[in-house]
């Protein structure tokens, strides 16, 4: 099981000041080094607005070029890592900005942003999601193992080793889970059951993308976990030509991601910010939120596609909401990340 959390990860969690301060210090260099060599250093051109988003962000070319011929400004771009990642680095990088605005900070980090200022205002609701576990129904009918059928069932030892997640440290999606698992287990259960998966063989890697597609059987086929932390939604991406999904979420107990936008602290271009979020709003772009990166516009007002009635159903229940997640999360990734070290 790999390392938990990175070196900036660790950072955050450290609470020894002077120490924090340095191992900061020597990252924010390290990170806007990196992202200019890049070619995502900071702009001052007042024609050019920079978009910072995790990097499951699509936007399409189409409409990529309405925004830029509505606006007048041209779009770049910033893919800074899974969530958490995201936003960390936006902390390191806050006295000289990456960009002029953000996508993709969840509820989970809306605490961690206010504390660091790391935008002019009050963020925008964009998107939701509901962060469940997804399963591989033709590894499952091989096997001929019956699915889990809820997270409880993930501890027991027919699915030992089964099961791949992402690190709630530097992962939104890993998170939700770390708040589910509280808000199913108690704060004096949760890292029993956690213990319980770790013992079962549980994979931990840093972010979604690498527990999606290089983990997971049911995506790429090329993993060998059958079991991944996901989304309900998820399993619209994965019909086949047969026309049936090779994936199904388990759909209880999931924890409800939305996902928010909003101007960064010293943009350079903040006019040009709140036009791209105003447009990250409007119909057009809401529209294309399904199929592009599977998950449900805030607009309720925006059609669904056909398919997502059968393969995309929202969760059937959720946890977590009454959580005070930003009065609990350094101590719940503190308390994890010594469990798993």
């Amino acid at each position: 099981m790999p390392a938990q959390g990175g070196p900036l990860t660790r950072a955050l969690l450290n609470e020894e000041g002077t120490k924090v301060q340095k191992l900061f210090k020597a990252a924010t260099v390290a990170v806007i080094s990196s992202l200019a060599l890049a070619g995502c250093a900071p702009t001052s051109d007042p024609t050019t607005v920079v978009l910072v988003t995790h990097d499951s962000f699509v936007m399409s070319e189409e409409l990529q070029s309405k925004f830029e011929t509505e606006s007048g400004y041209e779009l770049k771009l910033v893919k800074a890592g899974d969530t958490g990642s995201m936003t960390n680095k936006l902390i390191l990088t806050k006295e000289q900005p990456i960009g002029d605005a953000v996508f993709g900070i969840d509820n989970t980090l809306l605490d961690l942003a206010a504390e660091n200022e790391l935008t002019t205002s009050k963020l925008v609701p964009i998107d939701f999601a509901d962060v469940c576990f997804n399963y591989d129904i033709n590894w499952f009918a091989a096997k001929k193992l019956p699915v889990p059928e809820s997270i409880n069932d993930l501890a027991l030892p027919q699915y030992k080793k089964l099961t791949v997640v992402s690190n709630p440290a530097t992962s939104s999606s890993g998170m939700a889970f770390l708040a589910t698992s509280i808000a199913v287990f108690g704060e004096e259960g949760y890292l029993n059951y956690w213990t319980q998966l770790k013992r079962n063989g549980v994979k931990i890697v840093a972010g979604w993308e690498d527990a999606y597609f290089s983990e997971f059987s049911g995506s790429s086929g090329r993993g060998k976990y059958p079991i991944v932390l996901s989304y309900s939604s998820s399993p619209a991406a994965e019909v086949r030509e047969n026309g049936k999904s090779q994936t199904a979420s388990i759909r209880t107990d999931c924890y409800r991601q939305t996902e928010f936008a909003g101007v960064l602290t010293g943009a350079s271009n903040p006019k040009g910010a709140l036009e791209l979020i105003e447009f990250l709003k409007s119909s057009d772009f809401q529209a294309s939120l399904p199929e592009n990166m599977y998950v449900y516009p805030i607009d309720s007002n925006i059609a669904l596609p056909d398919s997502w009635s059968k393969f995309a159903p929202s969760a059937l229940t959720l946890v977590g909401e009454e959580l005070d997640v930003a009065g609990n999360r350094k101590q719940w990734l503190k308390a994890w990340s010594a469990l798993f070290e």
